[in-house]
């Protein structure tokens, strides 16, 4: 009989480890390329969105461009009986705040929040960045198309959104225009200051910059591959006895590659990977490109898990360039050279990642692991709402994502009989009834 029991809870932990919605095949076949590539153009025919320029012209600088993209907000919001709320978050930046503010300018965002059913105030973030610029960081007259960098990752927003509002998730999503990236992140800082004072339960951050270009300098054409960045451990703490502490027990413990927004990144790698399995996403261990940084950085620095979605191959002829030809190169951001079918691809992957986080319980907040000296890892953790059970991974120490996992129900503490504590890292999901997974929690206290 044991046996029978046994052989039971293996093929219900096979059936629910395998089940897949089908809404979310669906919302991958609704994004539309056409739609991008229309909404790439509007934003590039207003010569420039640098975040210093004209603000009053109804055709061209910054100042159209985040009107227009709030009304295309609206009129999302109209077809889905309101379900939006649509308003600027702003801020002013003083003159001379870093040598790329050469004058006193509002940095405006864009916000559009769709409600959660059951968590309203559990948020989701899809951001994508309104401004451009040419060559000269300061010069915010010339020409500065801004295609691939951003109008792609704004126009990824404005698509997920026409797209997700035809459904409702029990936990919210905000799809948001960020302004004054290229000048120092200052939209960023503004809505991170404006979640926390709000006191925003964020989950996670998917920041999209440059999601349209295939064609790389170093000659490689991939149409599949992308990169997710992460940092290993995000953060807030500043008292330097708390910190010291977590460095002594990530010593001792391991979690050096396992804080919330590397447990993001693996989110989107395995949902992607489950859906869209022609797809190549590359995990970064790297909060952005070498020595450089994007908009989720500022959410970080605030605590909020928070990753960069772009490219695999860039093309630094055509980013941050002055439009122009010099020796048969033809410099400059422009809307040809954007391959509108990838940046579908990595729309859909923004897509169903926020509608299967935003479908899913919370992640448990206390995960509790023992073993030491043991021939087996117990694992404890907290109840959460609406979890109808939980998932227990492990993996090698040395591989970037979760690879073993076991399903349980009716219980908040388990031990893995064999598995020895030394030799795996461990973290628990919260599962809901149709299958849809919270991200995975790393251990946060030790049993004894």
């Amino acid at each position: 009989m044991k046996i029978a029991i046994s052989s039971v809870f293996l093929m219900v932990s096979i059936v629910l480890g395998a089940q897949t919605d089908q809404n979310i095949y669906d919302i991958i076949d609704a994004v539309s390329e056409e739609r991008l590539k229309k909404d790439v153009q509007t934003l590039v025919d207003f010569g420039t969105r640098h975040t210093l320029s004209d603000t009053i012209s109804k055709t061209r600088g910054i100042g159209a461009a985040r009107r227009w993209i709030k009304s295309e907000f609206e009129t999302i919001s109209k077809d889905c009986n309101d379900c939006l709320e649509v308003f600027y978050q702003k801020d002013l930046v003083k003159k001379g705040e870093n040598q790329r503010i050469v004058k006193d300018v509002m940095v405006v965002n864009v916000v559009a929040i769709q409600r959660g059913t059951k968590y309203p105030n559990r948020f989701i973030i899809m951001s994508g960045d309104i401004d451009s610029r040419v060559s000269d960081p300061n010069d915010f007259t010339s020409d500065a198309p801004g295609a691939n960098d951003n109008a792609t990752g704004m126009a990824g927003a404005i698509e997920a959104a026409r797209v997700l509002s035809k459904y409702q998730f029990e936990s919210s999503i905000i799809y948001v225009g960020l302004s004054g990236e290229e000048q120092g992140l200052f939209g960023g800082q503004g809505l991170a200051k404006y979640a926390k004072e709000n006191n925003w339960d964020i989950i996670g951050v998917l920041n999209n910059d440059m999601i349209g270009n295939i064609s790389g300098v170093d000659g490689v054409i991939d149409n599949r591959t992308f990169r997710i960045f992460s940092e290993p451990i995000t953060t807030s703490e500043t008292d330097p006895e708390a910190l010291a502490k977590q460095a002594r027990a990530r010593r001792f413990y391991g979690g050096e590659v396992d804080g919330i927004s590397r447990q993001l990144a693996r989110f989107i790698y395995k949902t992607t990977k489950t859906y869209m399995p022609e797809m190549n996403p590359m995990l970064v261990y790297r909060l952005d490109r070498f020595g450089r940084g994007g908009h989720h950085r500022p959410f970080n620095d605030a605590g909020f898990a928070g990753i960069r979605i772009m490219e695999a191959h860039e093309n630094y002829t055509q980013q941050h360039q002055d439009i122009r030809t010099e020796n048969g190169i033809a410099y400059g951001d422009t809307f040809e050279h954007v391959n509108f079918p990838y940046c579908k691809k990595l729309t859909a992957v923004n897509a169903i990642t926020m509608a299967s986080l935003a479908s899913a319980p919370p992640s448990p907040t206390e995960v509790s692991i023992g073993g030491i000296v043991q021939a087996s890892a117990k694992l404890q953790w907290n109840n959460v709402e609406g979890a109808k059970g939980y998932k227990i991974y492990w993996r090698d120490t040395t591989s970037p994502t979760w690879y073993h996992s076991r399903y349980v129900e009716g219980v908040t503490e388990f031990t893995l009989e064999g598995i020895v504590i030394d030799n795996f890292f461990f973290g628990v999901a919260a599962v809901s009834a149709d299958g849809h997974e919270s991200v995975v929690v790393f251990p946060n206290s030790i049993m004894r």
